[in-house]
């Protein structure tokens, strides 16, 4: 199936907190990484989220391969390499490149003075961070020596803080009306608003998750972000029927047929047993409603929905993988 996203190079994956959406950033990054394709996954909260993942040892300041791509078609699948980028080792990176401050640049940071400006200037450590990220995705034939990449996967701050994030031309606009960061945060918007770029939020069917995503789809048009799709997760799987379910809300369902059924199966049925049967359907039936007047929210927002259902027992290598099949299925990839 052919992907719903041909022209877009970064990919940024955002979502609520507890929604999953570093899990989905990682399984995006296998499925981007098939066919030959190789992919760059960057995390930037400082969690070390994906080492854990991947099961690999924790990620220095450089692009380390950690897996191969999802195998789909005829072709060898590619490489997903990942990148734990921190502030100050960007700046380090930052004052060698730009100002050529190699040693000089390691003794600032000595005197504390890169924690002082990455601290007290949080819109220069954005710039910082989507620096990396931007020159990632821009890098050509000419930056010799340096990995070229098919995509670029940005496992982001949350949604409430993803707008802040991304629009870094008017983060250091206090701090800088001229200067080479003000121009290379100008650069920055150039990629970040244009149709190589695709935000994903992740949420649950819940509530909250679901206001902020909408919240946050609303504040990524307001500022002129591209939107991507939207990654409903951990969808619980539908073990009754339309018609049980509704029974089940209404308190209806027949007691003798469930105690039948049971008996049948050489399971000892007891009251208790049955009124706790009957109580677990009637919550699941009304947790079920629940989840699909949210769902009736997310798909009136506009955009594109992915599903992925909840795996039990929690995510393994192989259940990202998994997770990566259902989303190149689903066309994200």
């Amino acid at each position: 199936m052919s992907s719903d996203w041909p022209r877009v190079r970064l990919h940024v994956v955002t979502g609520k907190g507890g929604t999953g959406k570093s899990t989905v950033a990682a399984a995006l990054a296998l499925a981007l990484a098939s066919e030959g394709r190789n992919v760059l996954l960057c995390e930037v909260e400082g969690r070390q989220g994906v080492a854990r993942m991947f099961d690999v040892d924790p990620l220095p300041y450089a692009e380390t391969r950690i897996a191969t791509g999802l195998r789909a078609g005829d072709r060898e699948p590619g490489s997903v390499y990942a990148l734990h980028i921190d502030a100050e080792s960007a700046l380090l990176e930052y004052l060698k490149m730009y100002y050529k401050l190699g040693p000089a640049g390691r003794a600032l940071d000595r005197f504390g003075v890169i924690e002082f400006a990455t601290t007290v200037a949080p819109g220069v450590r954005d710039v910082l961070l989507t620096g990396k990220v931007f020159e990632a995705v821009e890098r050509n034939s000419r930056n010799k020596g340096a990995r070229q990449y098919d995509a670029v996967v940005l496992d982001a701050p949350p949604t409430g803080r993803i707008t802040q994030f991304l629009n870094v031309s008017e983060s250091v606009a206090g701090l800088a009306k001229v200067g080479p960061i003000k121009n290379q945060a100008d650069t920055m918007m150039t990629l970040f608003r244009s149709p190589r770029t695709a935000v994903h939020l992740v949420t649950l069917l819940e509530e909250m998750p679901v206001q902020e995503t909408a919240d946050g789809i609303e504040d990524l048009r307001r500022n002129r972000l591209p939107v991507g799709g939207v990654v409903v997760d951990q969808i619980r799987p539908r073990d009754l029927p339309d018609e049980a379910l509704a029974a089940a809300r209404a308190a209806s369902l027949d007691r003798s047929e469930i105690e039948t059924d049971l008996k049948s199966a050489g399971i000892d049925t007891t009251d208790p047993l049955l009124d706790g049967l009957l109580a677990e359907a009637a919550e699941h039936a009304e947790r079920r409603a629940l989840e699909d007047a949210q769902h009736a929210v997310v798909a009136g927002l506009g955009v594109p929905v992915y599903e992925l259902e909840r795996v039990a027992g929690g995510i393994d290598l192989g259940g990202l993988y998994d997770l990566a099949a259902e989303l190149k299925r689903q066309g994200m990839a």
